[in-house]
Parts: C-alpha cells; structure tokens; sequence
C-alpha cells in the first residue's frame, strides 16, 4: 500500500474505528468500466458521515430550524486502493481523528467483504452559525462525545 500522508501507522490506524455504515454498491454509482466512479466514495464518505453525527446526536440539533449552528465541509480528500464494482457490499468506518475548536477532522474506511481497505478518506468539518458564517465552538459535551467513540453504534 502507497504511504498516505495522513495515516502514519495504517494497522494502528484501522484499529481505531469502531463506528461504522454498510452500502451496497448500486448500478447507477458505477462508470462503463464497471468499477465505482471515483466520485462515489465521496457520497458514501456523506452518508456514512451523517450516520456517525445522528449517533453523536448532533444531526438532530442541527436540522432544526431554529438552531443556529450547521455542519459545513471545509475540505475532503479520498485515496483509492482497490476497485469496487456493483453489487459489492462495503462498509465505511468513520471517526474523528482530532477535534478543533469549531471543527473536527473526520477520517474515513472503505473496507471490502473480505477485509481488504479499497479507499481511505480524510476532511474537515466546521460548525459555523447560520446568521454569521463563522465558526462555533463545540461545546464540552459535543468534545466529549467526538471523543469518546469506543461504544459506537453500527449498521
């Protein structure tokens, strides 16, 4: 495997996840070739992404309304590995790598039925006010939570 420059240690790196989202690779996510374009990754990067913040129980806050603060992505990169081809079934982890002031950097796994990792994935999220643009702090308990992924739930 290439070095990834934000993955020092990829094993000691696998083994910190525990959160994670299962897809199935749909017909219309791949390309002529037969493989998952390589815009798709980003899709499930989003989908798995929404799933670990609803657990966190951030997603619920934020939607509504009335609150003020909104998840924005500040950036987001993947590193392709391996094909997918349809009909797979791939699970992508997510968990948050380090935790800012106002954001958090998300990393991400790709994992194939048979363990092997077939993209990896990194980006940074910020909680900014709907009213301003600028970033919000997380609150302690919203630091805590990001922190504290060992009991994650999983689908």
């Amino acid at each position: 495997m290439s070095k990834i420059n934000y993955i020092p240690d990829i094993e000691a790196w696998e083994r910190e996840f525990h959160f994670y989202y299962s897809i199935k690779v749909r017909f219309s996510e791949t390309d002529m070739f037969g493989h998952v374009n390589n815009t798709v990754p980003f899709t499930y990067f989003e989908l798995a992404r929404i799933k670990y913040f609803k657990h966190k129980g951030f997603m619920q806050d934020w939607i509504k309304p009335e609150n003020e603060t909104i998840p924005v992505v500040a950036d987001l990169q993947c590193d392709f590995l391996q094909q997918v081809f349809f009909d797979e079934n791939i699970t992508v982890y997510v968990k948050a790598n380090s935790i800012g002031r106002s954001s958090v950097d998300l990393h991400y796994m790709g994992k194939k039925e048979d363990g092997t990792i077939c993209f990896t994935g990194r980006g940074a999220i910020v909680q900014i006010s709907k009213k301003t643009g600028k970033g919000v702090p997380w609150s302690d308990e919203m630091k805590a939570l990001l922190q504290n992924d060992e009991n994650a739930c999983t689908k």
